[in-house]
């Protein structure tokens, strides 16, 4: 299986942006629904496992840089708009597109990028940290062979991690093992803080927040990306986890179609 990107179905373009320290592989459970509508391309985002390699000697971190990266695979791939949907950090880097006038319009899925105070930033990179640690290859089997301990283990990340197929715990172990901007990322958190506010937006925005986020819960992230992106459309995904994906694929699918379908219908419309 290709770890550098998807591609796939036919329709208006569709970029699905991961979050930290996953793949592509965190769309799968959506994409055959999506193809039916849209050109889907799901890339893995620079410096992380399977992506292009993170270039050292441009200099530090920043989301700066890693939405440059994105922008040179939306290049690659003959894109130069299109709708963004992203989780988490694909989440901020969807809404850094759409302020750099490349989305036709965006979703995003609890994203990161705003925090109450530095605490909650401090718990967040905390978090991550520990992640780091504990995603061992060794686990893999354990993991795999036990439905019950995948609900446990990645309940900070989804409600119902027994979903998650056992074939697929060792490229999510390997996932979180090989992203090489990890902790660069949160580096680049401390020392640049949260996202600049997103005002006179060019294109419709959604942002949609899982009900049961334990990773980024609303009133420490949430609220505050209502000062970043006050503009926004904020709507609630009831009986998710941060990664919507696998609790409720039809729910996700249903956020991100009721924008597209919106955009796509008056473009047709005005032609």
């Amino acid at each position: 299986m290709s770890t550098d990107a998807h591609r796939g179905g036919a329709g208006s373009p569709l970029v699905l942006l991961h979050g930290a320290s996953v793949s592509w592989r965190s769309w799968q459970p959506v994409l055959t629904p999506l193809e039916r509508e849209h050109r889907v391309f799901a890339p893995t985002m620079p410096g992380h496992r399977g992506g292009p390699v993170w270039d050292t000697a441009l200099g530090p971190f920043t989301i700066d840089r890693l939405v440059d990266g994105v922008c040179a695979q939306l290049d690659a791939e003959g894109i130069d708009t299109a709708h963004v949907v992203g989780n988490s950090l694909g989440g901020w880097v969807a809404l850094e597109l759409v302020r750099r006038g490349r989305a036709r319009s965006a979703v995003a899925l609890s994203p990161a990028g705003a925090w109450r105070s530095g605490w909650d930033l401090r718990r967040l990179l905390w978090t991550f940290r520990v992640l780091r640690v504990v995603a061992r290859p060794s686990f893999a089997s354990a993991l795999a062979g036990s439905p019950r301990l995948r609900r446990a283990l990645l309940r900070k990340t989804m409600e119902h991690g027994e979903r998650v197929g056992p074939e697929l715990v060792p490229d999510m172990i390997a996932d979180v093992r090989q992203c090489d901007v990890l902790l660069p990322l949160l580096d680049a958190a401390v020392d640049h803080g949260s996202t600049r506010v997103l005002r006179d937006l060019p294109c419709p925005v959604r942002i949609a927040w899982a009900e049961h986020d334990r990773m980024i819960p609303w009133r420490s992230y949430g609220a505050p990306m209502r000062r970043v992106v006050p503009d926004a459309e904020f709507v609630r995904l009831p009986g998710v986890g941060h990664v919507p994906m696998w609790d409720d694929p039809a729910l996700v699918v249903d956020a991100v179609l009721g924008v597209t379908r919106a955009v796509d219908g008056r473009e047709r419309e005005a032609i």
